[in-house]
């Protein structure tokens, strides 16, 4: 049985948590006291990941860190057509695994993270720095998915499931209304909710949800 690091608030563990979900594959959650600063402790570094973040997949002897990794890794070894059908559909979906670490989740978990549950009130010119670039990436994303079910190719790859990371947390969370103003996207994630093992990350990670403080 897998065992993931994680906690709910992490929309990188989510991604993780759903493909194991639509996958069928027996797991369960460790919980990672992130909010009260765990991750920066010398001896979980030492112990679970001494890059300090989560998610961590234990599979056996073997440790996996970075959300990229892991989805790789349980593609490969259990449903290779996740990775794509082709060779380029393979390095496709690699580009877009790229892009929503640097650009899509990039932007947006940091800004997601500073509105709700940062320890101090977020700087207005940081959170219009980071909207400016989150609104230059959905529309990549967005214009996409134009005439498109999925990201590569005519089912889901890790492309969608790492793409789709932060997008099933509260709208109050962001404050970044993706329904209203990204319509193709919306779409794809209702078509990403029919998949087998959907859950909202509340439902899924463990932990307490936490009210947004700004």
């Amino acid at each position: 049985m897998y065992r993931l690091h994680s906690f709910c608030q992490s929309g990188n563990a989510y991604k993780v948590a759903f493909f194991l979900q639509t996958l069928g594959l027996e797991w369960e959650p460790v919980f990672v006291d992130f909010m009260n600063g765990v991750t920066r402790t010398a001896d979980w570094r030492e112990q679970v990941n001494p890059m300090g973040e989560a998610p961590v997949l234990e599979d056996g002897e073997r440790s996996l860190t970075q959300s990229g990794v892991i989805l790789t890794y349980l593609a490969q070894k259990h449903a290779p057509a996740y990775l794509g059908k082709t060779e380029d559909d393979k390095l496709d979906v690699l580009r877009w695994v790229l892009f929503d670490n640097h650009k899509f989740t990039g932007y947006f978990a940091p800004y997601r993270f500073m509105k709700s549950f940062g320890p101090t009130a977020p700087d207005a010119a940081v959170m219009g720095w980071l909207k400016g670039r989150m609104d230059n990436a959905f529309g990549i994303v967005n214009q996409h998915l134009v005439n498109r079910a999925f990201m590569v190719g005519d089912q889901p790859t890790m492309a969608d499931f790492s793409l789709c990371g932060y997008m099933f947390y509260p709208l109050e969370e962001s404050g970044y209304d993706v329904a209203a103003s990204y319509p193709h996207i919306h779409a794809w994630l209702q078509r990403l909710r029919q998949l087998p093992g959907w859950a909202s990350p509340y439902d899924m990670l463990p932990g307490e949800r936490i009210l947004p403080k700004w």
